[in-house]
Formats: structure tokens, C-alpha cells, sequence
């Protein structure tokens, strides 16, 4: 009986040393993907997952999700502040027809830092995808080295941003083209708190609504890039409801749009300097109390910009 009870402990004991481990292995701080991978695996090195979302549910808070290859890693919802990258092979492959190519949605309060990187991504709507990232909570958004083409469906942005909280979100190196929506659209609901938007060394072009749309309480810096073919206007600017929204757009080329810049209501300000915009149908349109003005540096092919210049020294 003795011996029984024995054998009864040991084999409790080694199922939870087993559990214990297999959730050890499930929490990896760095995790890795292949095209030649399995889901099933810990998504190892040496044992690497097939997609993203096989792989986040076996990467711990904080950590991070690698390609081993160029491959195509599909769809995944961010629930937890991770890096994805995929450097390490150049470009990493997320094709998400009909369907949104990365959700982040990060509302657990135990998560501090709240924070996202997504890097050298290829995120390929084929035609029907509906946005390629899309962020609904998160504190800090960063999207690095990106491509962001073929989101065709509703809304078909290339980025949506609709938190309510203060946030922030960095786009940089990043292509965001021939998408049916916005390249970029930072449109939280009315009364949200204030997002502040850091654009640079990117190219947005050639999107069915405007390059970059700010709504509500959003505060841009466009700098060193270029927003051009854009079937709206290349910057976008309309306040809805309390607050401010804001966009200063610095060094960068603005050309071939259908307005350059667009500030559509009271309390939308769009500030340009040493910004080529030549090439655009008008430059600059403006309602209800909207202002688009020139820090007097640019170059417009002798069109004038429609407000006085406004914060310049």
C-alpha cells in the first residue's frame, strides 16, 4: 500500500514538473517562426511556429517573435505589449484577405508598458484585406521598415488608429500604397484624449481617401516624406469634438494629390514648411474655420496658401 502511494506522489510529482515546464517553454521570452514550421512546435530556434498567432500564445509579455524566413506568417491579434520582427530575413510575409492583417488590442491593466513594434513586415491585402494594422488600445505603437499595400475592402486603410486614450503611434521607412481608404487614419472618437502621431522617411501614395487623416485631439509631425496620389488630399485634418487637431509637416514632398492639404473644420490646423507641394489639383482647401498655413519656406508653383502663417518664428 505503502509503495502504491509511493508511485501515486511520483507521478503527481512529475506530471506538475511537466506542466510546469511545458508552460515555461509556452512563455518564451524570443520566439521564431519558418515557412516550414508547425504550430505544435515551441517555436524554437531549432523547432520554429508556422504563423504569428501560433507563435504569440507561446511568447511572454515583453517579448518577441522572429522570422527565420521570408515567408508568408498570417494574420494575428496583439494582446500584449511584443516586437515582431522580421529582419531577420529581410521582409516577413502577413497576407490577410477579407480579414485585417494585425489587431492590436492591448486592455489587460497588468501590462505596464502597453507598448507594440512591428518591423519589416509585408502585410498584403490581395485586394479585399480591410486595414493592415489596426490599433483599438495600446499606449505606444511603433511601425518600422513596413510595407502596407492592397487593402481594398471597408475601410481599406493602410493603418486605422482609434484609440481613446493618450497614446502615440511612430510610422517610419515605412510604404503605405494603393489602399481603397487612408494611408494612415488617426480618427478616435469625439472627446478622446490626445494621440500624438510621428510620421517620417515614409512614402504614402497612391490611396483612394487621403494620405494621412487626423481626427479628433490628434497632434502630427510629417517630416522627411513623401505623400503624394492620394485621391482626397495628402494630409487631412478635421476636429469633431473638444480639443485640438494638429499637423506640421516638415521636409517633405507633398505632390500630385487632389488637395495637398485639407482642414476641414474649427480647430484643425495644418502647419507647412520646407515641403516641396507642387503638382497637387489646389493646394490647400479649408472650411469652417480650418487653417492651412505656410511658414513662408515652401515651394508651391506660385499657388498661395489660404490662412496667415500661424506659430511661425
Amino acid at each position: 500500500m505503502n509503495k502504491f502511494r509511493l508511485t501515486i506522489k511520483l507521478l503527481a510529482i512529475a506530471t506538475l514538473t511537466f506542466a510546469f515546464a511545458a508552460m515555461a517553454q509556452a512563455q518564451a521570452t524570443r520566439t521564431w517562426v519558418s515557412g516550414v514550421g508547425d504550430d505544435v512546435n515551441p517555436c524554437s530556434r531549432t523547432a520554429p511556429c508556422k504563423t504569428f498567432a501560433g507563435a504569440i500564445s507561446k511568447t511572454a509579455k515583453d517579448g518577441e517573435i522572429d522570422a527565420l524566413d521570408p515567408a508568408g506568417f498570417g494574420a494575428v491579434t496583439i494582446t500584449k505589449s511584443i516586437t515582431i520582427d522580421g529582419a531577420p530575413t529581410g521582409t516577413a510575409g502577413i497576407l490577410n484577405a477579407a480579414t485585417t492583417g494585425v489587431n492590436i488590442n492591448i486592455t489587460d491593466a497588468a501590462d505596464v508598458r502597453k507598448s507594440v513594434t512591428l518591423r519589416s513586415l509585408s502585410i498584403q491585402g490581395a485586394g479585399s484585406g480591410l486595414r493592415g494594422v489596426r490599433i483599438s488600445a495600446a499606449s505606444k505603437v511603433f511601425v518600422e521598415n513596413c510595407l502596407i499595400t492592397g487593402q481594398n475592402g471597408s475601410p481599406g486603410a493602410g493603418i486605422e488608429d482609434v484609440r481613446t486614450t493618450l497614446s502615440f503611434l511612430e510610422v517610419y521607412n515605412c510604404t503605405i500604397t494603393n489602399n481603397t481608404g487612408n494611408g494612415i487614419s488617426v480618427n478616435p472618437a469625439s472627446g478622446a484624449l490626445q494621440i500624438n502621431v510621428h510620421i517620417s522617411s515614409s512614402r504614402i501614395a497612391g490611396n483612394g481617401q487621403s494620405g494621412v487623416f487626423l481626427g479628433s485631439n490628434v497632434k502630427a509631425t510629417i517630416y522627411d516624406s513623401i505623400i503624394t496620389q492620394n485621391a482626397v488630399a495628402g494630409v487631412f485634418a478635421q476636429q469633431t469634438a473638444g480639443g485640438s487637431t494638429e499637423a506640421n509637416v516638415d521636409h517633405s514632398v507633398v505632390s500630385n494629390n487632389v488637395n495637398g492639404f485639407q482642414a476641414n473644420t474649427s480647430n484643425s490646423l495644418i502647419r507647412v514648411s520646407n515641403t516641396n507641394a507642387v503638382g497637387n489639383s489646389a493646394l490647400a482647401a479649408t472650411a469652417a474655420g480650418g487653417q492651412v498655413s505656410s511658414y513662408g519656406n515652401n515651394q508651391t508653383g506660385g499657388l498661395a496658401f489660404p490662412s496667415t502663417g500661424t506659430g511661425q518664428t
